[in-house]
């Protein structure tokens, strides 16, 4: 019995070496190496200020930006503690409310009767999306064009400028980071 529990102590304490000391270690430094950006949380700074993440949605209501993915987490919209989708079935009537309440909100910011593009009326399994689509994207560049005075094909240019392509060419679709794209956007008009 006391070669039992000497075998089983010393199996604890090596593997909560090995897998709760050493092994975050070994994994912390090479993200800190590699990807030293992503591990400190992939933080957007603007005048040396933290602002936001390019990981991380942020609600923006103002009709002078680019407005990001619906957003179900509570207690407020991008709480990225508390990251959670609405969880409403395709057949529930919440969901068929919220989403239609969302695409009158979407064509009265636009004027526009045109079909709005689903990722401006749903929210996401997480709550968290940082991007749009790029037609998400082209659907409010009146919008955004007219509440800032500019020109249309200007605001179009920059919006194109700001699609990422898809990983390594075949991963995930073409997406528009809304915080940088609204950065963009405000260095433009303070220029």
């Amino acid at each position: 019995m006391k070669n039992i529990v000497h075998v089983s102590l010393v199996m604890f304490l090596s593997l909560t070496l090995v897998t709760g000391v050493a092994y975050p270690l070994l994994v912390t430094g090479i993200g800190q190496t590699f990807f030293p950006e992503q591990v400190e949380g992939s933080l957007i700074k603007k005048d040396g200020k933290v602002i936001g993440s390019a990981l991380i949605g942020q609600n923006f209501s103002d009709e002078k930006y680019f407005w990001g993915r619906p957003s179900a987490t509570s207690p407020y919209p991008n709480n990225a503690a508390a990251s959670s989708g609405s969880n409403l079935g395709p057949l529930n009537p919440a969901l068929t409310k919220a989403v239609s309440e969302r695409v009158k909100i979407q064509q009265a910011a636009t004027h526009s009767n045109h079909p709005v593009p689903v990722d401006l009326i749903t929210t996401s399994g997480s709550g968290l999306d940082p991007e749009i689509s790029p037609a998400a994207a082209l659907y409010q560049v009146a919008r955004v064009a007219k509440a800032r005075q500019m020109d249309n094909e200007t605001v179009k240019t920059l919006v194109m400028k700001h699609v990422v392509g898809r990983q390594w060419g075949i991963f995930g679709e073409q997406r528009v980071n809304v915080l940088q794209l609204n950065l963009a956007l405000d260095e433009i008009n303070r220029s």
